[in-house]
């Protein structure tokens, strides 16, 4: 079964905010994030290899660096929201809805 990278993502980023906001503890919400961001880079580079894991990996952490100053423009829970849906739907571009590198190499050799 694939995991959906994209709500991965997105509950990492909505997640980590929530708890650190409901608990006051940060490093929790911290937490929350990087076991988010750690299970999308492990199955991004599994299906996509270390460039567009790379990539999205980046994509995921200047997200959350961007929810900081935008929430100060638009609120807190409207930017973790925009921030969120960004990198899912990077991810969903660019990891989830494409063959895997396996899958990949498996139609090559049917050639």
């Amino acid at each position: 079964m694939r995991i959906p990278t994209s709500a991965v993502a997105a509950a990492g980023l909505i997640g980590g905010f929530a708890v650190a906001q409901s608990t006051g503890n940060r490093p929790l919400g911290g937490a929350v994030l990087a076991v988010g961001g750690a299970v999308c880079a492990y199955e991004w580079y599994r299906r996509r290899g270390p460039a567009t894991s790379g990539a999205l990996l980046a994509t995921y952490l200047v997200a959350f660096g961007v929810s900081h100053p935008l929430s100060k423009e638009i609120g807190a829970w409207p930017s973790v929201i925009t921030v969120s849906v960004v990198t899912a739907g990077a991810a969903l571009a660019f990891s989830d809805i494409r063959p895997s590198r396996q899958g990949d190499q498996k139609q090559l050799e049917a050639h």
